[in-house]
C-alpha cells in the first residue's frame, strides 16, 4: 500500500449512525466502507465503532460473528475511533451495563452509560480539546461519560463542570459525544491520521 492511497476504513454497520460517519470519511478523501462481516476487517487499515444503542451492538456483533475478530484486531494495533455507543464498546469496564453485555475493549478507561439521562435530556455544548485553538462544537445524545482513566490514557477534552468526554490510547480514540452529527472533522481527521501512522509503521 503506497503512502499516497487513500485511507481504506470501515465502519461497523449493525445499527447505529453509519451513514453520518460514512459521509464524514469520504469527504476527508478515505476510501471507506461498511463492516458487517469478519471477512471485511481484511480490506480495511481502521475502524469507525458508531453511536447507537452499546447493548444492541454487542449482541448484533456477537450474532454475526464479529466480536472476537474486532477484539483481535484491535489487540494487533488496527486504529478505533468510537463515538458514543463506540466509546462504551471500546471501554474494558461499564458502569450500568445491562445483564451480560460485553465490549470489545482496549481502552482502559470505566464509563457510565446513559450518564446525562434519556434523549430528553441530549445537548450541545463547546468544548476545549488538548492541543486545539478552536474549540469543538459537541452533541450528546444519550451519552456516556468516562469515570476512571488507566495510566496509559489521555484525556483529550473534559465538561465545563468536570467529566471527562474524549480519550485517546495508543491507536485507539473515543469521543462520549457525535461530531459526525455537529459537523466537526477534527476527531475524523486524527482518526485518519492515526491510520496513516500505522500503515507507515507497518512498511
Amino acid at each position: 500500500m503506497s503512502e499516497g492511497t487513500p485511507p481504506r476504513v470501515g465502519v461497523l454497520a449493525l445499527q447505529g449512525d453509519v451513514r453520518e460517519h460514512l459521509r464524514v470519511l469520504e469527504e476527508l478523501g478515505a476510501a471507506a466502507s461498511l463492516v458487517r462481516r469478519p471477512d471485511d476487517l481484511a480490506t480495511i487499515e481502521g475502524l469507525v465503532l458508531p453511536g447507537g444503542e452499546s447493548s444492541v451492538i454487542d449482541k448484533l456483533a456477537r450474532a454475526f460473528g464479529m466480536q472476537q475478530p474486532i477484539r483481535d484486531a484491535i489487540t494487533a494495533g488496527m486504529p478505533v475511533y468510537g463515538t458514543c455507543a463506540g466509546l462504551i464498546l471500546l471501554a474494558d469496564r461499564v458502569d450500568g451495563a445491562i445483564a451480560g453485555q460485553e465490549t470489545f475493549g482496549g481502552l482502559d478507561v470505566t464509563v457510565r452509560r446513559n450518564a446525562f439521562g434519556g434523549q430528553t435530556e441530549s445537548f450541545e455544548t463547546a468544548l476545549a480539546v488538548a492541543g486545539w485553538d478552536a474549540p469543538v462544537r459537541a452533541a450528546f445524545i444519550r451519552a456516556p461519560l468516562v469515570t476512571e482513566l488507566g495510566p496509559g490514557v489521555r484525556p483529550l477534552a473534559t465538561l465545563p463542570e468536570g467529566g471527562v468526554v474524549a480519550v485517546e490510547q495508543g491507536r485507539l480514540l473515543a469521543t462520549a459525544f457525535h461530531p459526525e452529527v455537529s459537523g466537526e472533522r477534527r476527531f475524523h481527521e486524527r482518526f485518519l491520521a492515526r491510520v496513516r501512522e500505522a500503515r507507515a509503521s507497518a512498511r
